[in-house]
């Protein structure tokens, strides 16, 4: 008799049935997917990609190690001339996919970080602190996490330490320029 070897693959995703839904399509059942999603920053861009070219950074959004079209979202906030500032962004798609480029919407003054989030539910999203430099150009990058039952997950981000940062920056830099 010849056996074969089974081979059992463990996925990341977990997919749960559905407590209620539609049941006029019975042969596809719906399904949910759990996990926390995840960001990562790409810079500087490729500038061989069209899609990306006059971007200051690309966003790569995930499920686990999946891409995912799961929406990006973003603020720049700021210091400029002493006065708190917060703008909404606007990330665009790329030739890739779960990948968004993001171009400069902010004034070259002041004193910026850039808050970058995937959204995958109300209560389900991941953000990038990207602070940037006196030139314009990304000088850090952390991404928020806890343990959770021996897993790295999001963890939200502390405003208080975004504003405090701002706020060092921000004083740093206008000691720093010359008379």
């Amino acid at each position: 008799m010849l056996t074969v070897p089974m081979i059992i693959l463990s996925l990341p995703l977990l997919f749960v049935p559905p407590t209620s839904g539609d049941a006029s399509n019975t042969l596809l059942p719906k399904v949910t997917v759990v996990g926390p999603p995840w960001i990562s920053i790409e810079y500087p861009v490729n500038p061989y990609d069209a899609s990306t070219r006059s971007a200051l950074l690309v966003v790569h959004a995930f499920h686990h190690g999946t891409p995912t079209a799961s929406p990006v979202r973003g603020t720049a906030e700021g210091i400029v001339n002493g006065a708190r500032r917060s703008m909404a962004l606007t990330l665009t798609t790329t030739s890739r996919p779960g990948v968004f480029a993001l171009s400069q919407q902010w004034p070259n003054e002041g004193t910026w970080t850039l808050l970058l989030s995937v959204v995958q539910g109300r209560d389900d999203s991941v953000t990038a602190v990207v602070e940037l430099g006196t030139s314009g150009e990304v000088a850090s990058i952390q991404v928020p996490t806890r343990h959770t039952n021996g897993h790295r997950i999001p963890a939200a981000v502390a405003m208080a330490a975004v504003e405090a940062s701002l706020r060092d920056r921000a004083a740093e830099r206008s000691t720093s320029r010359p008379e």
